[in-house]
């Protein structure tokens, strides 16, 4: 029987090589290159030489006939082999079950079929398209290929998840804790200011007391000096100073009382423990399958275009101009409408369902948790939280610069400020300057986005219509420039790494290579009827672009 090398446990090994028999009875292998159909042995390319010197008129073949070789042991073992009963060989063939059997199996599991044959007879009367098996076996292969591949993905994307949502987590302690200690700081205060009222007063009164008794002292030694004197006016006069200060004292002690005894008491809000008692966690916690886009250079293909207006009643302008979008897990999104001052909630459908006015510039926004979005605001970093569908204003982080674009990645805030990229923590301290343009404008650093590992960060420089990538540490990755990239401004990057770049003067919303080197499609451009597009996002919930733009309308392209 014919030996190779390998393990049935690896499938190619199982077809890898067939060893040479002369030399495997001196115990060492060597790949086998001949097969001598008479001799029924293997030979490496040095044995067949000897071979062929004592039997020159067998029958051989070598490698470039290997459909002229017999089976393994290996692959015999495998294909003849029962895989219940493993010391059996398959000898049967039940057609009523479409099943192999060794004699076991039909024995013990099929008596009661009635065409049960054996398989040397079974395959007299059909044939069998090997290449046909062969491709369907490649197919399933690829599928299930495709599917681990998907699988090892989903591990490392369930590892960044969780990184990231340890992140959220962390962060909303750290502001339960805030609010904690704002609680805890208000509530001494109130206590030291009652502290305070209350020692002024209880020290006033012994002050009183104190100069009370001086006085009845001084009045009760002059008493006792003028008995035996008989000096009438002066009696008289001490007197009228006794009485007058007895009733002054007495008075005194009227109003208060020895009884009262003053003490602080403290009734605690009870309703902060008991709902904190009440809850099982700080949030739900649940996982979500989206279509795998492994590839961030995967073009992206837009099937159906669709406008919707995002202005209010309440508006002041006559017209929006929205420069900034971000789309949260649960679907609804966040645009910044830079006219009428305004963050407006979007629900599903598109429609306004929330709005509050912010003071100042809206400029950029960004997420940081699944609820809670930054937005820079002048000289401000606003946070704002989306509860119970409604917009509510948070901490304010002031920077010592203009705040333009934003993004954020596990704790990471990057600000632009138009001439600068600045690395900040959720906190609102500096952790370092990354880059800086030199050009002069105000514009040279514009807006910003973090690829999802967090090892790329790109920013539009708006006055010289680039794309220009960076290391995380400032390092210069690339600089792009096109045509249809004129004056640049919004950039977003979606969670499978796919870069959306929009050209505001070349009316384009264009896909950039994940390294930031090349183009890879326009999207969308003025033949679609877009017209300045300021900022882009990606709705995951949804497989939808959304562009925002110096308008009341937000473009929604859904893709293939």
């Amino acid at each position: 029987m014919a030996t190779s090398i390998g393990s049935v446990h690896n499938s190619s090994d199982l077809v890898k090589d067939y060893v040479c028999g002369a030399c495997e009875s001196k115990n060492f292998q060597e790949i086998a290159d001949h097969f001598c159909a008479t001799c029924m042995k293997f030979f490496c390319g040095k044995c067949i030489h000897q071979h062929d010197q004592l039997y020159a008129n067998h029958s051989k073949y070598g490698r470039e006939e290997t459909n002229k070789w017999p089976l393994t042991k290996q692959i015999e073992d495998l294909l003849l082999k029962c895989d219940v009963h493993k010391n059996k060989k398959l000898k049967m063939f039940c057609q009523d079950h479409s099943q192999l059997c060794c004699t076991d199996c039909a024995f013990l599991n099929h008596r009661q079929c009635t065409d049960v044959a054996l398989i040397s007879d079974t395959v007299k009367n059909m044939s069998v398209d090997m290449q046909q098996l062969s491709n369907n076996l490649q197919t399933i292969l690829d599928e299930l290929s495709k599917f681990k591949s998907a699988r090892e993905s989903s591990i490392q994307s369930v590892e960044v998840s969780w990184s990231e949502k340890l992140q959220e987590i962390r962060y909303l302690r750290k502001k339960l804790n805030a609010a904690l200690d704002e609680l805890e700081k208000t509530t001494l205060k109130e206590l030291d200011e009652i502290r305070t009222t209350l020692q002024t007063s209880l020290k006033k009164d012994v002050d009183d007391c104190t100069r009370l008794n001086y006085e009845l002292k001084q009045l009760s030694e002059a008493i006792d000096a003028l008995c035996d004197k008989s000096k009438k006016e002066i009696e008289f006069i001490a007197s009228r100073k006794c009485l007058d200060k007895i009733q002054e004292s007495e008075a005194y002690l009227k109003e208060n009382p020895l009884k009262l005894q003053r003490s602080l008491i403290f009734q605690a809000n009870i309703d902060i423990e008991q709902y904190l008692s009440q809850q099982a966690s700080l949030g739900r916690l649940e996982y979500s399958m989206q279509s795998l886009k492994m590839n961030p250079n995967q073009v992206m293909t837009v099937m159906r275009k669709l406008e919707y207006s995002v202005r209010i009643s309440s508006d002041r302008k006559q017209t929006c101009r929205i420069n900034g979008i971000c789309c949260l897990p649960s679907g609804q999104v966040i645009v910044t409408d830079y006219y009428n001052n305004k963050l407006k909630l979007l629900d599903q459908h598109y429609t306004v369902s929330s709005h509050c006015d912010v003071s100042g510039d809206l400029e950029d926004i960004c997420q940081i948790t699944s609820s809670e979005v930054a937005v820079t605001v002048n000289k401000n970093v606003q946070l704002i939280s989306v509860i119970n569908g409604q917009l509510v204003s948070g901490r304010k982080l002031q920077l010592p610069h203009a705040a333009r674009g934003i993004a954020h990645h596990q704790g990471a805030v990057y600000v632009t400020s138009g001439t600068a990229l600045y690395q900040y923590t959720l906190t609102g301290s500096l952790v370092k300057k990354i880059y800086e343009d030199s050009c002069g404008s105000t514009t040279g650093v514009f807006r910003c986005a973090v690829s999802p590992a967090g090892d790329r960060i790109y920013i539009t420089n708006y006055a010289q219509d680039k794309l220009i990538t960076l290391a995380t540490d400032g390092t210069l990755i690339s600089t792009f420039m096109d045509p249809e990239l004129q004056l640049p401004r919004g950039v977003h990057v979606t969670p499978s790494g796919q870069i959306l770049v929009c050209g505001f003067s070349s009316h384009t919303v264009i896909q950039v290579h994940c390294e930031g080197r090349k183009k890879l499609a326009t999207l969308v451009s003025s033949k679609d009827g877009v017209r300045e597009p300021e900022s882009v996002c990606y709705n995951t919930k949804t497989d939808q672009i959304i562009v925002g733009l110096f308008s009341s309308i937000i473009k929604v392209m859904e893709l293939q």
